[in-house]
């Protein structure tokens, strides 16, 4: 008898972007709930990249695998930076230059 569930395929690049997701901290059940999978998928697909089927891929797709990570670190930094120049300018006294206005 079969089941009435189909399987669902994600391609590789859903795959690996989602393992990128992950490394930059996002907690995997947020991770899962966002992109509808779950979260043992997660687990699976990360602990997939870490055991080295990078050698499986094609050489295009590493080298956007890197970019995607090399752009999500440097958001992560841009995103530090201009917090604590928000907090400077807080402790510096300096006004929201919307609230000078008035």
């Amino acid at each position: 008898m079969m089941s009435n569930k189909t399987r669902k395929h994600y391609t590789e690049e859903f795959r690996a972007q989602a393992v990128e997701l992950l490394r930059t901290g996002k907690p995997v059940s947020e991770l899962a709930e966002e992109l509808c999978v779950s979260t043992d998928l997660l687990y699976r697909w990360r602990r997939g990249t870490q055991v080295g089927s990078e050698g499986r891929r094609a050489v295009g797709e590493h080298s956007g695998a890197d970019d995607l990570r090399a752009l999500l670190r440097e958001n992560a930094q841009l995103r530090m930076e201009n917090d604590i120049l928000k907090k400077a300018a807080i402790i510096l006294g300096t006004r929201n230059p919307h609230n000078s206005a008035k």
